[in-house]
């Protein structure tokens, strides 16, 4: 059954270019009505300009679809808002947010200033709480939201030179974690898209051969899955060169220490028993691990809780 968006209306942010024009591009070919969002700064962040933005509109006006644009600074709330405002006077709803606007100042954390640091965290993480909440109640109201937030490897695994974006990217999945809670009984589903691909932010830094195979359609593939009718929730999808995987938190069983146990000496020596995988379990609310604790300590004391 092929997947369409028809009378579904998009917001994507940092849509000129690179991942989000692709996306853009993607969910107007399949029927969606997509806000082209793009500020038209460069891949630091500095400028603005509209023409990107515009490019995209016309590329899809002219195949058949319906598109506008809007220079939201995705950290200013106001422009936010007004960028929601014209998509509800036009369209009269919101049916997808793709969090996508990004920058880059790699630094090591050594050499990185405290602007440098902000100003990422503040464009990746609450660029992306400023548009989820410009569209929260429209979604909570018309019971039907997709939000799809982006992380990186660089914020699930670490990277070198990129402790401000990895932090912010590792933010928004914590924020994707409790907003999928909170937003299920809404039919508000909230993923994140992990890519990797051949954009400005990665021209850099690999080679010509390898960025032929990291094309942005690629990701995009994953990225239209996150947001249909049936798409999943709370899941971290990782997209790029035509592979697909799923990134997950795992909790080891652990271990259990009595009270007069509990010192640093004994948890260090323990510490096999804590890193052993065997047993791990996925949480998918932070009160999980509470009962487990408390399970094991209510066990050792011969109670019981709840």
């Amino acid at each position: 059954m092929s997947i369409r968006y028809d009378d579904r209306v998009a917001i994507v942010t940092g849509a000129g270019g690179g991942l989000g024009k692709s996306h853009a591009l993607a969910l107007a070919a399949r029927g969606a009505k997509v806000v082209v969002n793009d500020l038209g700064g460069d891949v630091h962040g500095v400028g603005g300009s509209s023409a990107a933005a515009e490019a995209v509109v016309k590329e899809i006006i002219d195949a058949g679809g319906e598109a506008i644009a809007h220079g939201a600074n995705v950290c200013k709330a106001d422009e936010v808002e007004d960028m929601v405002k014209k998509a509800m006077e036009k369209w009269g709803r919101v049916d997808i947010l793709v969090n996508n606007a990004g920058v880059l100042r790699d630094k090591t954390f050594v050499k990185m200033t405290l602007d440098d640091f902000n100003f990422v965290v503040q464009v990746h993480l609450m660029g992306s709480v400023t548009c989820t909440k410009a569209v929260w109640e429209i979604m909570r109201e018309q019971g039907y939201g997709r939000i799809v937030m982006t992380t990186s490897s660089s914020g699930l695994y670490g990277n070198f030179g990129q402790a401000n974006y990895g932090a912010a990217k590792m933010a928004v999945v914590g924020f994707m974690n409790t907003l999928c809670l909170e937003g299920a009984k809404y039919g508000i589903k909230v993923n994140c898209l992990a890519p990797t691909a051949a954009t400005r932010m990665t021209e850099d830094l690999l080679p010509q051969a390898a960025l032929d195979l990291l094309t942005p359609e690629s990701v995009t593939a994953g990225l239209l899955t996150l947001v249909d009718d049936e798409a999943p929730n709370r899941t971290i999808l990782c997209a790029g060169a035509g592979g697909y995987a799923r990134a997950v938190l795992y909790e080891t069983e652990g271990t259990f220490l009595p009270v007069d146990a509990q010192t640093p000496e004994n948890v260090r020596a323990a510490l096999e028993q804590i890193n052993d995988p065997t047993g791990q379990q996925e949480f998918t609310q932070g009160g999980q691990q509470t009962m487990k604790f408390l399970g094991k300590a209510a066990a050792a004391a011969g109670v019981k809780i709840g």
